[in-house]
């Protein structure tokens, strides 16, 4: 029993610091402007792999590189809009899934450029629906994938936004994690999902989660994104910044 609770221990660290790198990461971005106007979305991906790849040595990544602006960001992860030019005064959001010494990590993050109230609102209503949906986790010890979606969009609706995604999050660990194995709707937050959360891994481990946000404003156009550990971390990192 010792070692079993050292291993979880030592697996719940490796994704924290797998997710506190991917922080860095994205302030690195933040600070270094490669989110601008005039950029296509393709060359800030390409821009962000580079970075990574400089400050961390990352060559992997378990999911495909995300950056959407202006209307992209109403697109959920598995569409391919068109490639698109970063605007002056858009939203932008990034959603990378670097492998850190085979540990994964998944971090999305929503940054406006210009001073657009309604983007700004958007933007800063992510993290609050999301820590919102993390204290329903918390409170409901035998919540099911399929019942925190619910709520989850139930709190966009409340803030005044549309939930954009067919989940709400998954699965994560060391790669592959288990949604790489026929993407099986228990590894989700989704409709359908209706083991409870907390429960053994395929591995008899504990199954550690990522919640994710995407907001969406359809008649302006616009969405937003947000995402980050479920389970694990008690402190919520911040916003994008305008």
């Amino acid at each position: 029993m010792g070692e079993l609770i050292e291993d979880e221990a030592q697996r719940a660290a490796r994704l924290l610091d797998a997710q506190a790198k991917a922080v860095e990461l994205f302030e690195a971005v933040e600070r270094r402007g490669l989110l601008a106007p005039g950029v296509r979305e393709t060359q800030a991906s390409d821009a962000v792999r580079d970075l990574a790849a400089e400050l961390f040595g990352v060559d992997r990544y378990w999911h495909k590189r995300i950056v959407r602006a202006g209307e992209n960001t109403l697109r959920p992860y598995r569409e391919n809009p068109p490639d698109r030019v970063i605007a002056e005064d858009d939203i932008v959001f990034v959603d990378f899934g670097p492998i850190f010494e085979e540990f994964e990590a998944d971090f999305g993050r929503t940054f406006v450029l210009g001073d657009d109230p309604v983007k700004l609102r958007l933007r800063d209503s992510l993290p609050v629906v999301w820590q919102a949906g993390r204290e329903y986790f918390e409170a409901h010890p035998d919540v099911t994938g399929a019942e925190l979606y619910e709520h989850v969009t139930k709190l966009a609706a409340e803030a005044g936004w549309e939930f954009g995604g067919a989940h709400s999050g998954h699965l994560v660990g060391q790669f592959p994690h288990e949604t790489i194995d026929g993407e099986r709707i228990e590894s989700y937050i989704a409709p359908g999902s209706d083991r409870p959360m907390r429960r053994p891994d395929r591995n008899g481990q504990t199954s550690h989660w990522i919640l994710e946000v995407h907001l969406v404003d359809r008649e302006r156009r616009i969405g937003g994104f947000f995402e980050e550990l479920l389970d694990l971390g008690h402190e919520r990192s911040g916003g994008g910044s305008d």
